[in-house]
């Protein structure tokens, strides 16, 4: 398997973007969820259960991959193709000329740069990702920010102040399909880095190479 694959979308502007931020967006969304709803209205979806069943369907979906674009605080756009199985792995593989690498093997999420040649690594419970990739999303947590119930869309806000300070990432849901759309991850300085994604395929089985950390090539460069 590559590790970055070529397209119509890298622009190569993602170099300007911070390690933490990029870890933080857990890379993604398009457009931040404007007009979260207050607690009145998160009471209200949740009386109605169609929040927490989105959220259950989701979570029941333990392996997907698909294409994404992302956009970043500054405008900035690439794209490419990503991977993820439930719980806690996923990889992002972003289009030529970028040089980033993303990994999450479960334990940790590291983030390589090939032009660099640099790695960082971060324990994934101390990303937003821990919340995308949870085993599952329970609405009656603390982690709950808001909830927004539209017709044409369900807006799941979740956060942790114990997240590189206090990120929170907001998932949009097609209220008919269930289908993640998109989401964005706004991080301690109030950025936010949006993903949208398409062509999603499900229930694809990985070789476990897919979200392997190359801790050896970690090591060497003397990060933590």
């Amino acid at each position: 398997m590559t590790e970055t694959v070529s397209g119509k979308h890298g622009k190569g502007a993602f170099d300007g973007m911070t390690r933490r931020r990029i870890v933080g967006a857990g890379l993604l969304a398009v457009a931040v969820a404007s007009g979260l709803a207050p607690a009145t209205a998160f009471a209200q979806a949740a009386s109605t259960g169609a929040a927490q069943q989105i959220a259950d369907h989701f979570s029941s979906v333990k392996t997907m991959q698909g294409e994404f674009v992302q956009f970043g605080p500054r405008g900035e756009q690439t794209g490419g193709k990503f991977f993820i199985e439930r719980p806690g792995k996923l990889r992002f593989n972003y289009d030529a000329p970028s040089p980033m690498r993303v990994i999450s093997d479960g334990r940790n999420v590291v983030i390589g740069n090939s032009k660099l040649n640099t790695w960082d690594i971060y324990p994934l419970s101390k990303t937003p990702l821990s919340l995308l990739l949870s085993e599952r999303i329970d609405l009656s947590a603390k982690m709950v920010r808001n909830v927004k119930e539209e017709p044409d869309l369900i807006t799941i806000a979740l956060g942790d102040r114990t997240i590189f300070g206090d990120s929170t990432i907001t998932m949009m849901f097609d209220p008919k399909s269930f289908e993640l759309r998109q989401w964005t991850i706004t991080d301690a300085q109030a950025k936010d880095t949006s993903v949208m994604i398409f062509n999603v395929k499900t229930g694809v089985k990985f070789d476990e190479s897919v979200f392997a950390v190359p801790y050896d090539a970690v090591q060497k460069k003397g990060n933590r």
